[in-house]
């Protein structure tokens, strides 16, 4: 297509539609006509509450305040996520945001750590981590130069509403109304205009999916295929309910393993959201709402939400003059946070790409190839968490421990039990994370790399007490996150930020 790109037509609302309408208003809007369209009588999932650190840079890309973000949203703050049974029942460890150590040019720290734990001096991994000594302490404030790396634990819905009403100040127009038929032009198959069930017609140059699992536009219309990553991650059920807060909010979210699936604990200001992830084939959808239920703390403020899913990715993410993002583009299971994420990945690709005058294929490919890179790696992040366990307990822990693996992260563990390393390919979200994880799992490395034995003993051990040291007295300088974050918001209220 080469007409000039004016009128772009963005087709849902919630999370993924308001965030993509607030980036394009804000970084490009002066220059286009956006439209968004959503109806109040479609529900959107919004369980998705936890964030990884990332969402700091979107935010700052926008320009939006901290402390009026947080008010709004009712957020807290996110420093990691304490994975509890996933080992082994009983035995736990925290993947926190931060860099563990500290790295040489030819190894990383678990190097260090691997030989000063043959001698005897070291302590856990995760004690020369800040943020998560941080998190485990119930601690949070900002330090200068990005010093403590951080994301939030959000409500999704007030999210939205949110950036509805800084999108409208940069001139986004809502249409309420339901997607009834989608036109395409008759010889080039792009989408011309949706059809509302209310009669009206929005026409456009450029179309943006984010009705969710529907994916009404870059599948039902344009018919792009679906790859599936069931037989990889295998649960395809969840189940939500919101609950009462009982307690003051803790700076990272729970991840609890049980017998066929995992349980996430998300803390907010007001509330907690609360979810339990299963495999339908190994658990009833009765069975996992009694076991939620049976395992959530305070009143229950909303009736459990089901919620089934396919996990996997659209073969293309933009296809003619049709993009998709959020759930439209695909679906991967929330252990890490990612979805936020991926949402903000593609808003961000596509700016970079933005086809100002004519869309071109070979943007389009190299679009659908970093978004499939993308999407893949955190796939494989994820796999790890099931694949690497030592629990034997229940038939769905078994069938993890001995299903096949992509070869991308059969690589990688590889890798790491032989050699020690873990090598960043390309834009690979995830870095030190691998490590926290693998460790956290109990797939310790086989050997260190040989520069280690170059340094004496005892220099070994001042590196080690240093790098401790210097975690201890980051650690001293933080406050406690409730307090911080009471602070940061009476501040807000009162207009002194």
């Amino acid at each position: 297509m080469s007409q000039p790109i004016k009128k772009i037509v963005i087709a849902g609302g919630g999370t993924a539609g308001w965030m993509t309408a607030a980036a394009i208003s804000k970084l490009m809007g002066k220059n286009l006509d956006i439209t968004l369209v959503e109806s109040e009588s479609i529900g959107t999932i919004g369980v998705g509450e936890a964030t990884i650190p990332t969402l700091v840079f979107f935010h700052r890309l926008l320009g939006i305040d901290e402390a009026e973000f947080l008010a709004a949203t009712q957020g807290t703050y996110k420093l990691g996520i304490q994975f509890e049974n996933w080992r082994d029942v009983g035995k736990d460890y925290m993947h926190a945001f931060g860099v563990t150590g500290k790295d040489c040019w030819a190894c990383g720290f678990q190097h260090f750590w691997l030989r000063a734990k043959e001698l005897g001096f070291a302590g856990d991994f995760g004690e020369y981590c800040l943020e998560r000594r941080a998190a485990e302490a119930h601690k949070f404030t900002h330090l200068p130069k990005n010093g403590l790396n951080y994301a939030f634990h959000i409500d999704a819905t007030r999210y939205a509403a949110y950036l509805r009403k800084f999108s409208e100040g940069f001139g986004v127009k809502r249409v309420e109304g339901k997607i009834e038929q989608v036109q395409q032009h008759p010889d080039s198959g792009y989408i011309q205009s949706l059809r509302l069930d209310s009669g009206q017609e929005l026409d456009g140059d450029f179309f943006i999916d984010c009705t969710g699992m529907r994916a009404l536009l870059i599948e039902k219309a344009l018919h792009t295929g679906f790859e599936s990553w069931s037989h990889w991650l295998p649960c395809d059920s969840a189940v939500a309910v919101q609950t009462e807060a009982v307690e003051p909010p803790v700076p990272y979210t729970r991840s609890i393993a049980r017998e066929s699936a995992w349980q996430w604990r998300i803390p907010l200001q007001h509330r907690v959201g609360n979810g339990l992830v299963y495999a339908s084939r190994y658990q009833s959808d009765d069975s996992a709402r009694q076991q939620l239920l049976d395992n959530v703390e305070g009143q229950c403020l909303t009736d459990p939400l089901q919620i089934k899913f396919q996990t996997g990715r659209r073969r293309k993410q933009w296809h003619k003059n049709c993009l998709a993002v959020g759930l439209s583009s695909g679906f991967l299971e929330p252990l890490e946070s990612t979805s936020i994420h991926l949402i903000q990945q593609n808003i961000v690709r596509f700016l970079r790409f933005f086809p100002q005058s004519e869309i071109r294929e070979v943007e389009v490919d190299e679009f659908n190839r970093q978004a499939e890179f993308d999407m893949e790696r955190i796939r494989d992040f994820i796999i790890l968490h099931y694949k690497v366990t030592d629990r034997t307990d229940t038939e769905f822990w078994r069938h993890c421990r001995r299903m096949s693996i992509p070869d991308t992260l059969a690589a990688k563990i590889d890798m790491f039990r032989e050699t020690g390393h873990v090598f960043r390919e390309g834009g690979e979200l995830f870095v030190d994370s691998w490590q926290q994880v693998m460790i956290g799992q109990g797939l310790l490395p086989e050997r260190y790399h040989p520069l280690v034995d170059t340094m004496p003993e005892q220099e070994l051990r001042d590196f080690i007490s240093h790098i401790k040291g210097g975690v201890d007295n980051d650690l001293a300088r933080l406050k406690d996150h409730n307090e911080y974050l009471d602070l940061l918001l009476s501040r807000q209220a009162s207009g002194m930020m």
